[in-house]
């Protein structure tokens, strides 16, 4: 497997070396609450899942590792939020715009981002790649729509991906995934009017649109299966599978603490466990090197 050394070595080549994450270089972090639903309560007895209201951070960005990307360019949109528990301890979701993610594997994953680096070079090493791993090529058309610009930060759902087990009170355990519902969904923009709009217009617009109001989104989980795959992030849940609303996460304003807040989907909390997912797990040591090196 790849190093995570190695793993931020070949993104900073794609993206550039910035003084910013490797990925998700450019965003904005805010504070909210959040406040879990009985449903949740019943699922898990991790400690912001209980129903009292739980302090949050959560950070809006692009996907691109230049912070300089304008925001109409095509792109995939992060959601990281920060659960902050009264104890002193942490649990984090982080979440995407599209809807599937194509790879298995963080060597399938950095071998993607070499492949699609701007250029010539993508013109031949992306149907490279595409020709050796024919398994993306569908989550890629399923995601394509996804880059398209939105009207803001707080209008899009938002896919967490991965996979968690929850374990109840009593001993009970299932695994979930995670999307965040926007409570005010609308339609995304044409790449003309995007730009119009100007190079920091989701920036903008999400700083105006909470000088008037707090932004919602509802949690929603997809309960797994039997038979569904726990530990591959490309993996595709039935439809059928039962839902439920977790919790809702009201965003009330920008926050401004540190910037350098290390959202990691894979620090959990008594309650909820990792499952084998191997994108999942690496994760954690990529993010380490990334924030070691802008620091």
């Amino acid at each position: 497997m790849i190093s995570p050394e190695q793993a931020v070595d070949d993104i900073n080549a794609t993206f550039g070396v910035h003084r910013a994450r490797a990925l998700h270089a450019k965003g904005t972090i805010c504070t909210g609450v959040f406040t879990a639903t009985s449903e949740a309560a019943r699922l898990t007895r991790a400690a912001h899942m209980q129903g009292q209201p739980v302090e949050a951070k959560v950070r809006f960005s692009n996907a691109s590792g230049n912070p300089a990307t304008p925001d109409y360019a095509p792109d995939i949109r992060g959601m990281a939020t920060a659960f902050l528990l009264p104890d002193g301890s942490r649990t984090d979701i982080s979440a995407q715009t599209s809807p599937r993610f194509p790879v298995r594997t963080p060597d399938a994953f950095i071998a993607l981002v070499k492949a699609n680096k701007p250029g010539i070079g993508r013109l031949w090493k992306l149907p490279a790649f595409l020709a050796t791993h024919p398994g993306v090529l569908p989550a890629l058309r399923v995601d394509a729509p996804t880059l398209k610009p939105p009207a803001s930060y707080a209008t899009r759902p938002y896919y967490a991906i991965h996979a968690f087990r929850w374990l109840d009170a009593a001993g009970g355990e299932r695994y979930v995934r995670y999307t965040w519902i926007p409570r005010d969904p609308r339609p995304d923009l044409s790449l003309r009017e995007a730009k119009g709009r100007g190079a920091d217009y989701l920036r903008e617009e999400l700083a105006e649109r909470l000088a008037r109001e707090p932004i919602r989104f509802d949690l929603q989980l997809q309960i797994a299966g039997e038979g569904d795959a726990v530990d591959d992030a490309t993996a595709v849940w039935p439809a059928e599978r039962e839902t439920l609303t977790a919790g809702t996460l009201e965003v009330s304003g920008p926050d401004d603490g540190d910037p350098g807040l290390v959202f990691d989907p894979a620090r959990v909390i008594d309650g909820i466990e990792l499952s084998g997912d191997p994108v999942l797990n690496f994760r954690p040591k990529a993010y380490a090197v990334s924030a070691e090196r802008r620091a």
